[in-house]
C-alpha cells in the first residue's frame, strides 16, 4: 500500500481503525481501487471485496474508507499467532507461580494508619500541584442490564438518580477541592481521559454535555476513542457484517496504551506536566477515582506501574489474580489455576488464600511509563474471544445471526504489559472490598454485580461513614443505607457537621445544613 496508508496506521492501532459512522466517505477511482484490492488479494483475504461490484457508489465509499487503514497481513500475522500459539509457549512447562514479594506490596486492610495517612497527603500534595491525571475506559454499552445507552449513563437506583458518570465526576470535583483547601489555592486540576469506544462516543460526549460536565470545566475532560480489529472466522479469515461492511470489534481494555498515543492524550499530559496517572473502569461504582493514598504510594514507590487489589472471596471466586509468574508481575486467570493452588493458604497466616489478590482492573502508572507505550505496544499479544458474529454467508450472500460462535474476536488485555517491567517497578496496593469494589455486570434482579448490589453497596458505605462520624443511622425494614454525596465526602471526611445527628435510612445526604 502507499505511503499515505502507512502513515494512517502509524497513529491507528494495530491494523484497526477507529469507526465513525457519521464520517463523510471518499469515493475511491479506479486505480485507488487496484491498488486495495491488490494488496488484500496477496494477503488471500480478498473475501472482502466479494459484492464490490453491487454496491452503490457511497456504499463503495464507506467500505473502502473502511478497508484502506487496515493492514491485511498485519491482520493475518496477529490472526495467526493468537489462533496457533507458537509451540514453545504451549508447551513449555508449567509456569512457577507465587505471591508477589513483600516488598512491592501493601494493605490498608492491616498498614499502620501513619502510613496511609503519609501516602494520602502525598497524593494530595500530587494533585495540588497538578501532576495527577486520570483515565477513565468507558467503552462498554449497557446491553446486559437491558440498555443501549453507555454503561457510564446507568442509574443505579440510588435516591439520587446519579449515574455512573455523575459519581466519578464529582470525586475529581471533591479531590480538587481538597487539594485546594489544604494548599490556599483554587486552581488545582485533575484532567480526566475519557475512552470510549466507536458506538458510545457521541452518547457519552453529548450526555455529558446534557449535564454540563457534572460541575467540572470541562477543558479539562477529553474524550477519546480505542481502536477497533476486524472480526474474523475460526481460519483468520476477515468477516463481512454485510456486503459493504467488515464486522470489527473493540480491539479490548489493551486497546488503551495504543489509544493514548494514537489520540494525542500522552502528548496532552505531557503539556500540563502530569506525572502520575490512575486508570479504571467505569462500572465500579464505589472506585475512588485518583485515590491520594494510592497515588502517594505509587509515587513513594517510584514504580511504573501499581496496582489495586481485593482479597478474592473463596477459592472458587471466578477472578483473575495478580501474582508473581515466573518472577515477573503478571495476572493470572481462575482458569487457569489448578484447584489446588487456588485452595492454598497463606504460611504466614493460614486464614488467608495465599492467592488471593483479586484483580479488579485499577491501575496506577508512571508518566514515564506512558511515554515508552511504542517502544513496547506491539509486544503485547492478541487473545482470542469466540463469538457469535453477525455476518455474511459468501455461499449465498446472505447475512446470518449464528446460534453457536462462528468467529473471533481479538482482544489486547490492560495487564499484558505487567511482565514488562522488573519487580522493584511494580508495586500491589489490597484495599477493602465493601469500600472500592462494586463492579456492574449483570441484569436487574440478578443478585450478584447487578444495579441492586450497586446501590445497595453504595448506600451501606455511607452508613459506615455516618456511623464514623458520630451519627447514629435509624433503618426501618430493608433499606438500611444512606447515601452520601461525594461533593461533600470523598471517603468519609467532612462530616462531622453530622456528629451526634439521628440519621432516618433511608436518606440522601447532599450539603451540609
Amino acid at each position: 500500500m502507499s505511503g499515505i496508508m502507512n502513515s494512517m496506521l502509524s497513529a491507528l492501532h494495530l491494523g484497526g481503525k477507529k469507526e465513525d459512522h457519521d464520517a463523510p466517505s471518499h469515493i475511491p477511482t479506479d486505480e485507488e481501487v487496484k491498488e486495495l484490492r491488490e494488496s488484500y488479494e496477496k494477503a488471500g483475504q480478498d473475501q472482502v471485496l466479494s459484492y464490490w461490484d453491487d454496491l452503490k457508489p457511497e456504499e463503495k465509499g464507506r467500505l473502502y474508507s473502511q478497508l484502506y487503514p487496515i493492514d491485511p497481513e498485519h491482520i493475518n500475522k496477529i490472526a495467526d499467532k493468537a489462533i496457533n500459539p507458537p509451540k514453545e509457549e504451549a508447551e513449555q512447562q508449567k509456569p512457577e507461580l507465587d505471591q508477589l514479594p513483600e516488598s512491592v506490596t501493601t494493605s490498608t486492610i492491616d498498614s499502620e494508619q501513619g502510613d496511609i495517612q503519609k501516602w494520602y497527603e502525598s497524593g494530595v500534595d500530587l494533585i495540588a500541584e497538578n501532576k495527577v491525571a486520570v483515565v477513565l475506559m468507558a467503552g462498554g454499552q449497557g446491553t446486559r442490564l437491558g440498555s443501549s445507552a453507555p454503561k457510564g449513563c446507568y442509574d443505579i437506583g440510588l435516591p439520587s438518580k446519579k449515574s455512573l458518570f455523575q459519581l466519578q465526576a464529582e470525586r475529581i470535583w471533591r479531590l480538587q477541592h481538597l487539594a485546594n483547601k489544604a494548599h490556599g489555592k483554587d486552581d488545582a486540576v485533575v484532567p480526566w481521559y475519557i475512552m470510549t469506544s466507536g458506538p458510545t462516543r457521541k452518547p457519552t460526549q453529548q450526555f455529558f454535555e446534557e449535564h454540563k460536565y457534572f460541575g467540572l470545566d470541562r477543558n479539562n475532560v477529553i474524550f477519546f476513542e480505542q481502536g477497533v480489529l476486524p472480526c474474523i472466522t475460526m481460519e483468520g479469515k476477515i468477516l463481512l457484517e454485510s456486503k459493504g461492511r467488515v464486522a470489527v470489534a473493540p480491539d479490548g481494555n489493551g486497546g488503551l496504551y495504543q489509544a493514548l498515543i494514537g489520540s494525542g492524550c500522552v502528548q496532552d499530559m505531557e503539556k500540563r506536566g502530569i506525572k502520575h496517572i490512575h486508570a479504571y473502569c467505569v462500572d465500579n461504582c464505589l472506585v475512588r477515582v485518583a485515590d491520594p493514598a494510592f497515588i502517594g504510594f505509587s509515587a513513594e514507590k517510584d514504580v511504573d506501574i501499581a496496582t489495586k487489589v481485593v482479597r478474592k472471596r473463596n477459592a472458587k471466586e471466578s477472578v483473575g489474580l495478580i501474582l508473581q509468574k515466573n518472577g515477573k508481575p503478571d495476572v493470572v486467570e481462575y482458569s487457569e489455576i489448578s484447584e489446588a493452588l487456588a485452595e492454598a493458604k497463606d504460611t504466614k497466616d493460614s486464614n488467608l488464600l495465599k492467592f488471593r489478590a483479586a484483580n479488579i482492573v485499577n491501575h496506577y502508572y508512571s508518566f514515564r511509563f506512558l511515554q515508552s507505550i511504542p517502544d513496547w505496544a506491539h509486544k503485547l499479544p492478541h487473545h482470542v474471544a469466540k463469538k457469535k458474529i453477525p455476518s455474511v454467508d459468501l455461499k449465498t450472500g446472505e447475512q446470518v445471526k449464528p446460534e453457536k460462535p462462528n468467529g473471533i474476536k481479538l482482544e489486547q488485555f490492560v495487564f499484558d504489559c505487567f511482565p514488562f517491567l522488573p519487580m522493584d517497578k511494580f508495586a500491589c496496593m489490597e484495599v477493602k472490598r465493601e469500600d472500592e469494589f462494586s463492579p456492574l455486570k449483570n441484569a436487574p434482579g440478578t443478585g450478584e454485580d447487578d444495579p441492586g448490589t450497586s446501590r445497595k453497596d453504595v448506600m451501606q458505605q455511607g452508613k459506615r461513614f455516618l456511623e464514623e462520624a458520630g451519627s447514629t443511622v435509624i433503618s426501618e425494614g430493608d433499606d438500611t443505607g444512606v447515601e452520601v454525596s461525594p461533593l461533600i465526602s470523598y471517603g468519609g471526611e467532612g462530616l462531622d457537621f453530622l456528629h451526634g445527628r439521628e440519621i432516618k435510612a433511608p436518606a440522601v445526604i447532599e450539603k451540609e445544613d
